[in-house]
């Protein structure tokens, strides 16, 4: 799972957000959202700041999910980070 955590963090500084994240929060911050969800696709906003939010989109299946993609908005800056591809 490690792998996967720090595949999220490499992502998103690839995409040129600078500030820290940690792959294993946000991991986590998903799994709590979709707790209880039924199959299908869903947008899950995360407020960090005052000026700065991150949109997740989550395919959930069965017994497993899809990070499709993290959308982070600083002030009037998006971050655009691509997990399907």
């Amino acid at each position: 799972m490690e792998e996967l955590y720090k595949e999220i963090e490499n992502r998103i500084l690839a995409a040129g957000y600078s500030e820290k994240v940690d792959g294993f929060q946000i991991y986590e911050q998903i799994s709590d959202q979709i707790e209880g969800k039924e199959n299908g696709s869903y947008i899950f906003l995360s407020k960090r700041s005052e000026d700065v939010y991150f949109e997740y989109k989550v395919d959930v299946m069965e017994k497993e999910f899809n990070l499709s993609y993290i959308d982070i908005y600083e002030g009037e800056h998006c971050y655009h980070v691509n997990f399907d591809d």
